[in-house]
């Protein structure tokens, strides 16, 4: 028998409130979000073998922990929620609405409030996840996509794909602080340099540009590379930093290929073939295995990144978009 939802919602909330001070040991698997089959399939971290699959809301696009590492949201774009998944059991347990079309989120150090870029909206909508409900809205240039909260919450950064920008915004206000314009069709974000730089993807300009989040303005911009491409067959999106913060990982699109970026020098040390259209990737714990989906080739690289050798090719379902390391 279901349990009614007014019980899931509190244990919820509760959940929430005691999950900085949970204790947990990873589950070690790797989950991929497969847009096409509207389910999770499970990898073992350490084996690299198939362990499962798990069926969640339609069209699963983004994964993120909840703070304490117990419980896995998984926000679907079609069906406009996030699934709360136990990693225990391995169930979902729980919902919450995300708004219309949600594309990509950042969860607040709490885990009580979500920031979700709203594509079709051209906004960034806040969602409280425990009381299930909207509580703040900001209009955005068309298209926003990439959000990362800062390290200490007080600001969101959000990009938009069509006006080829980056919005700073305060979490206290919801008030817009720098429109700070990028490359071409930014796509997603990272920090590095202990937060003092924010990293952004420009998809149609096969290049980075650097942020100092002191400043807000642009202070690099990366170009990137590969033999015998031409720049429109260079579409980097995903990225991830390494745990000692010497070197982004970055997904390139239609290259086939991730990027090794020396973080200090800027300078693109590896180029490791993956699968076909490369947009998300994810770091085991310790940094030595980079996992990469491949949205056209339906599959998983796994990458040791002391060798920057593919290890294995793992087949997972159709259109593979998001990946999620709990180890």
């Amino acid at each position: 028998m279901t349990p009614p939802r007014n019980f899931l919602r509190a244990a919820f909330a509760g959940a929430l409130l005691l999950a900085a001070a949970a204790c947990r040991a990873g589950s070690g698997l790797v989950f991929v979000a497969n847009e096409k089959d509207d389910a999770l399939t499970l990898i073992d971290a350490k084996t690299l073998a198939v362990a499962g699959s798990l069926p969640t809301c339609a069209r699963p696009r983004h994964l993120q922990l909840l703070p304490g590492g117990a419980r896995l949201l998984v926000a679907c774009g079609d069906a406009g929620r996030a699934d709360i998944v136990d990693l225990a059991t391995r169930r979902v347990v729980d919902s919450s609405p995300l708004g219309h079309d949600p594309e990509a989120l950042d969860i607040s150090a709490d885990g009580r409030l979500a920031y979700v870029s709203a594509e079709d909206d051209h906004a960034l909508a806040v969602f409280d996840l425990a009381a299930g409900k909207e509580v703040g809205r900001v209009a955005l240039g068309p298209e926003p996509e990439g959000v990362k909260l800062a390290p200490d919450g007080r600001r969101v950064y959000v990009t938009s794909e069509v006006a080829g920008v980056v919005y700073a915004i305060a979490t206290s206000t919801l008030a817009i602080e720098r429109t700070i314009p990028v490359g071409r069709r930014p796509r997603r974000l990272a920090l590095a340099a202990d937060g003092a730089q924010l990293w952004v993807t420009n998809e149609k300009d096969a290049s980075i540009s650097v942020i100092s989040t002191d400043s807000l303005d642009v202070i690099a911009t990366l170009p990137l590379e590969v033999d015998g491409l031409a720049a429109d067959g260079i579409t980097p999106v995903g990225m991830v930093l390494a745990p000692d913060g010497a070197t982004m990982y970055v997904a390139l699109g239609r290259a086939n290929r991730v990027a090794f970026v020396d973080v200090a020098t800027r300078h693109v040390r590896a180029l490791v073939p993956v699968g076909k259209r490369t947009w998300a990737l994810a770091l085991s714990a310790d940094g030595g295995r980079l996992f990469v989906a491949g949205g056209l080739s339906n599959d998983i690289t796994a990458i040791d990144t002391g060798t920057a050798q593919a290890l294995k090719t793992i087949p997972v379902g159709q259109v593979p978009n998001a990946v999620l390391v709990d180890d």
